[in-house]
């Protein structure tokens, strides 16, 4: 068991370098290996949900908020509201795409989807571990406050670079469809318009009542 945790730790990485490899690990439904990614996919969902939210419209301008008069405070709600959104994706992103998946045809389980998910979302976790403290280095302060040093053409730079890790997940996550269904490249692209769909219809779902 140890021994397939850490080999699972080391696949986090690869990810990035070696997604064929990495995804068709996932086909592996051996319970001890389903336990040994679930730290990692952990670590994924927490890391991405705090990525989501640190790039939020609502982030950019947290420190304007007179309730919110220090970094420990900012810090701190990061961390909460990164969970909740994380988990929250998780399972309706994971949910979608395995729908999307059953409507192309798989058989797999919605563990399966959810895991292929978290593994495809490395690139958005390095929005947080990589992108956060650059954009700290740059602004400060700024980079929660609304008017500041980052609306100028270096914060234009880095949303592009944010927008460029969201591309890679999404390009990944169609690598990992493909690879764990066994796929060609249509079908596998056909199972992403089908997460689109569903996620566009749960969206519209409240205005439709």
């Amino acid at each position: 068991m140890e021994g397939a945790e850490r080999e699972w730790w080391r696949r986090l990485p690869r990810v990035l370098t070696a997604p064929r490899e990495v995804f068709a690990a996932l086909r592996n439904d051996d319970p001890d290996d389903v336990v040994a990614r679930q730290e990692p996919v952990l670590l994924l969902v927490l890391l991405v949900g705090m990525a989501g939210v640190v790039m939020s419209p609502r982030w950019s301008t947290l420190l304007d908020e007179p309730d919110v008069d220090g970094w420990l405070i900012v810090a701190v709600l990061t961390f909460i509201a990164g969970g909740l959104y994380g988990a929250v994706g998780y399972f309706l992103v994971g949910g979608a795409l395995h729908l999307g998946a059953r409507g192309m045809g798989a058989e797999g389980r919605f563990r399966l989807a959810r895991h292929v998910l978290a593994f495809a979302c490395v690139p958005l976790a390095l929005a947080f571990v990589a992108v956060l403290p650059l954009r700290l280095l740059a602004f400060g302060g700024d980079t929660f406050r609304s008017g500041g040093s980052d609306d100028g053409v270096l914060g234009g730079l880095v949303l592009a670079l944010q927008l460029g890790l969201l591309a890679w997940t999404l390009a990944l996550l169609l690598v990992g469809v493909r690879v764990v269904y066994g796929w060609t490249w249509l079908r596998a692209a056909g199972a992403l318009a089908l997460l689109a769909l569903f996620l566009a219809a749960f969206v519209a779902l409240p205005s439709a009542f």
